[in-house]
């Protein structure tokens, strides 16, 4: 334990508890859409942090940084090629998610599909979400413990009430400006590391060049095309469709400001991806012993970089995984709020109410996601299909109601069984780690929702409802019909 390491996250925590207690104000959140929208009004350079921080998490500092650390960094621009594609079509996308503007995923299916489409969506996304809450929890406990005398099952517990208070008191509001701030520290991180490192220790680009393994600059490392196209889909699908990307492009000022928000965020992507590639491959010959996970956070530990910049580079990576879970919590309370409680007979529309309700919500996913950690590893190792099976299940469903006037709702909940279907028996096969389960699911679910759909065409409430009369619907908000 170094004490420069404490004291710098014990300032990152601070500024953190600040800005949320700041958005807890009740002139700031009074109402649903206050808290899961942050009343639609956030301006471009604070979502462009929100949408960077929400992505670019754990996933990337950790599993990203083990791939590129094993097969290399032309293999590492493939793996992150994902979220990089994804972006440029979520671009295209920003219009039409913002006019849109629904709070959930499942209510933007309802208008498209009908009530059981969005059930069947609700569930899928409950059973993901939730255990990604569960992992984020998990994951800063571990960092916690790297940095102070805590325990892992103590630091869960300090991370689970530090997330869980961002996400409680000021709603999107305060996890997009918490966000904001925390990708500027991971940015000031991750650039001071690799300008540090790439001077003092690997000799510049030229060092790089000439240290770097052969076999790791190779263009798919010691992967053949299939996997790699493994590695590359779960990210583009999961950012296409993922309701946190669509929640955020919904809370922008306005449709410009979606549009711009998704610009910068392509840059700072571009930016922390390239950097986190770099570290990463450098890491393989200055630590080739360490475990390919810490190829990033393990450089802290070293007298590779000062105490300071090990500091930042340690609370770089407790912002990933706490803007990361406060995100899933929040996004996950819509869904229980929105898409279950609110669809009740006699369910009241007041918009305090609401707000109440997204709270409870927030507390009641805490719990379940923290025990769920800590007593169902089996459970939670499921759950680290997740990702794949949102982007299976969900997202094919997402652009066939924005885009696809054919889709009908029994083709959308074929396709979002199949897929989710598919993508747990193909995992609990374990020949996962030969062939990735969305190179077989996704065809699966591609084809179930297409062939259903032109088999029921004209029979189900999705040929009434095209795309484009989806987009000239009105919006319902809270206090206005």
């Amino acid at each position: 334990m170094q004490p420069m390491h404490v004291f710098i996250l014990i300032g990152y925590v601070l500024l953190m508890v600040l800005i949320g207690a700041w958005f807890s104000r009740a002139k700031s959140v009074a109402t649903g859409d206050d808290f899961m929208l942050a009343g639609r009004s956030l301006p471009a350079p604070v979502l462009a942090g929100t949408l960077l921080a929400t992505f670019v998490g754990s996933g990337s500092i950790i599993g990203g940084a083990s791939f590129v650390y094993t097969y290399g960094p032309l293999a590492g621009i493939f793996f992150f090629g994902g979220t990089v594609v994804g972006i440029i079509c979520l671009y295209f996308m920003a219009t039409k998610v913002r006019r849109l503007s629904h709070h959930t995923i499942p209510e933007m299916l309802e208008v498209r599909f009908g009530t059981p489409v969005r059930v069947t969506a609700t569930v899928i996304i409950l059973v993901a979400f939730v255990g990604i809450t569960a992992y984020q929890f998990t994951g800063a406990g571990a960092i916690l413990s790297i940095i102070t005398p805590l325990s892992t099952a103590q630091g869960t517990i300090v991370a689970a009430v530090l997330i869980t208070f961002l996400a409680l008191g000021g709603g999107l509001k305060s996890v997009a400006w918490t966000d904001f701030v925390s990708v500027i520290i991971i940015v000031a991180a991750l650039v001071g590391t690799l300008i540090v490192l790439f001077i003092n220790d690997v000799g510049g680009i030229g060092g790089y060049v000439d240290r770097l393994d052969p076999a790791l600059m190779t263009l798919t490392g010691s992967l053949t095309p299939i996997p790699l196209l493994g590695y590359f889909l779960p990210l583009f699908l999961l950012i296409l469709g993922d309701q946190n990307m669509h929640q955020r492009l919904a809370a922008g000022k306005d449709e410009g400001t979606a549009r711009k928000a998704t610009i910068g965020f392509f840059v700072g992507a571009i930016l922390l991806l390239g950097t986190i590639i770099l570290l990463a491959s450098a890491s393989s010959f200055l630590l080739p012993d360490i475990d390919p996970g810490q190829a990033i956070l393990g450089i802290a530990g070293t007298d590779l970089v000062p105490l300071g910049i090990g500091g930042l580079l340690l609370a770089g990576a407790f912002a990933l995984i706490v803007t990361t879970g406060s995100s899933y919590l929040l996004t996950v309370s819509g869904n229980i709020v929105y898409d279950l409680v609110r669809q009740r007979r006699n369910a009241s529309s007041d918009p305090r109410k609401a707000l109440t309700l997204g709270r409870w919500a927030v507390v009641a996913v805490t719990v379940f996601a923290y025990v769920l950690g800590q007593f169902f590893p089996s459970v939670l190792a499921l759950q680290m299909y997740a990702y794949t099976m949102y982007g299976v299940a969900i997202t094919p469903v997402v652009l066939a109601a924005l885009f696809w006037k054919r889709a009908t709702s029994w083709g959308a909940i074929a396709g979002m069984v199949v897929g989710g279907i598919a993508t747990v028996v193909w995992e609990s096969s374990g020949r996962s780690a030969d062939i990735n389960a969305v190179i077989i699911a996704l065809p699966l679910a591609v084809a179930a929702l297409i062939v259903v759909s032109l088999a029921t065409t004209g029979r189900t409430r999705g040929e009434a409802a095209a795309p484009e009369a989806v987009a000239a619907r009105p919006v319902e908000r809270e206090g206005v019909q």
